[in-house]
């Protein structure tokens, strides 16, 4: 998998953006995918951003990678903030209205809803929150 660093901060989204959006191309994804995928790696990496690194700043380590039989992208974010499983959290009630609704959820909703496997894991100190998405044959 192709890797960078970039430094947990908003200003840092279009680079997390382009780089995976650069190994998205050279395998050939279509827009509908990569869109799917944009949207994920958006709200994973705004969450680093916002929430990882508290007291402090920090990095997110970004990882993307294309293979396997079927053919699918894996992302990984890295991050040392503090530990936080997103997928503990209870997904939101979207049968509320706006105004009934717990503020926050939705995002790892979205990215649970349109990714094909979500994955968490706290090890050595580290955050790693993997998305994959399987690409059509063809």
């Amino acid at each position: 998998m192709a890797e960078r660093i970039f430094r947990a901060e908003l200003e840092e989204l279009d680079g997390v953006l382009a780089f995976v959006d650069g190994e998205l191309e050279r395998c050939g994804c279509s827009g509908r995918v990569k869109f799917q995928l944009d949207v994920a790696v958006e709200e994973i990496f705004v969450n680093i951003a916002h929430y990882a690194y508290p007291e402090r700043s920090g990095e997110a380590t970004v990882r993307c990678g294309v293979g396997g039989d079927p053919v699918q992208v894996t992302v990984q974010f890295l991050d040392n903030g503090k530990p936080f499983n997103p997928l503990e959290k209870q997904d939101a009630d979207t049968t509320l209205s706006a105004e009934e609704r717990d503020i926050g959820g939705l995002g790892i909703l979205m990215v649970k809803k349109s990714m094909d496997a979500v994955d968490y894991t706290y090890e050595d100190g580290k955050n790693i929150l993997t998305i994959q998405k399987s690409l059509p044959a063809g």
